[in-house]
């Protein structure tokens, strides 16, 4: 089989790996927490959740009938025979599991209306980052993002005087601003640094570390555990209704800024954090990550 649809391939089973099954330690630990909540409405809330989520990957079904915009996350390795034609292949992969899963047409044109296919008539949609990196693999991962949990981020640029305190300030009240619209618990991505433009890029990144793993830096993680704890006790509860869990985990990026500013992020997903990885060898190799 040739690599280009190896990769094709590959990309229509992460979108739907990504929009059918939650990862397992997501699950598990929503079960842990509904059986620690107080108050049946919580955990009514959670076991619907839970619920939902087995009959999804049971039948191989959407989670959430808002599939999401389709983006890619791509590690590009220097002696990776595709490059140029990747955008085309993650295009032509991004219809067909539009009508193979199938997912939700959810690629709008401010002309033309919706496309029907998930991808932009003017070339930025299905979104698709390329890093460059050593070696000779193409690492992928699919991060269709719904709607309700996009329309709840934000973004402030802070006065540098302010530092790191201005900097919880602004991740806290912008969870509690999200209220209930983004349907959670909710998993937080927050970027730190670089640009107005970079650091929403710096938080939606960060909403793909490793769950409950914090930072390396020690710095870093120790304010990822400190805002995990105060977003908790905000009180939003699942669904909104102020019982059970708030946020399932927060994740922190951080870059450096110019004198001058304070870029922050905060980038918010819903409970189903969709997203699945694989790595596809120069030879054809795929491995994807299990889901456990």
């Amino acid at each position: 089989m040739k690599l280009e649809k190896i990769v094709e391939d590959t990309a229509v089973e992460l979108l739907r790996i990504a929009a059918t099954e939650l990862p397992e330690e997501y699950a598990q630990e929503m079960e842990r927490l509904m059986n620690e909540a107080r108050g049946d409405v919580g955990k009514s809330q959670i076991r619907n959740i839970l619920e939902d989520v087995e009959i999804a990957r049971e039948g191989s079904l959407p989670m959430c009938q808002d599939t999401g915009v389709v983006a890619f996350m791509v590690k590009l390795g220097d002696g990776f025979p595709l490059r140029s034609s990747l955008k085309d292949i993650l295009v032509k992969a991004t219809r067909r599991a539009t009508d193979e899963i199938p997912i939700r047409p959810n690629a709008v044109d401010m002309f033309k209306g919706n496309t029907g296919d998930n991808v932009g008539l003017r070339g930025h949609v299905p979104i698709i980052n390329i890093e460059l990196v050593p070696g000779d693999e193409l690492e992928l991962t699919a991060m269709p993002k719904g709607g309700g949990s996009s329309n709840v981020a934000n973004h402030r640029m802070l006065k540098p005087g302010l530092g790191m305190k201005g900097v919880k300030q602004f991740v806290v009240e912008a969870v509690a601003q999200a209220g209930s619209l983004g349907c959670p618990p909710y998993f937080v991505g927050v970027g730190i640094g670089g640009g107005e433009d970079y650091v929403m890029k710096l938080a939606k990144e960060a909403l793909l570390s490793p769950f409950k793993v914090r930072n390396p830096d020690p710095d870093i993680g120790a304010i990822e555990d400190e805002l995990l704890a105060k977003l908790n006790e905000l009180g939003i509860g699942a669904m909104g209704l102020g019982e059970g869990p708030s946020v399932l985990d927060i994740h922190i990026e951080m870059a450096a800024r110019h004198p001058a500013s304070l870029p922050v992020g905060v980038v918010i997903s819903c409970w189903a954090l969709r997203h699945a990885r694989a790595v596809i060898g120069k030879d054809g190799k795929v491995t994807v990550d299990k889901r456990s």
